[in-house]
């Protein structure tokens, strides 16, 4: 049963990837209108929201231990 509920959460936690890059095109995509430009906005926008993610993720977890 324990193994059904991580590889549940796992799974969940890859979802997250076709989020971020579907988000990424669309608010590149509203802002420009060149293919060339879109592509670098979105993979520039798809590392801020990746680190962004992480950094709350580390912060959250060092919290977990600290208190």
């Amino acid at each position: 049963m324990i193994d059904l509920v991580l590889f549940s959460s796992t799974s969940r936690l890859w979802l997250i990837l076709p989020l971020i890059i579907c988000i990424s095109l669309v608010y590149a995509g509203t802002h420009h209108e060149q293919l060339g430009l879109i592509v670098r906005r979105a993979w520039r926008t798809f590392k801020w929201i990746t680190g962004f993610m992480l950094l709350a993720f580390g912060i959250l977890y060092l919290i977990q231990y600290l208190v």
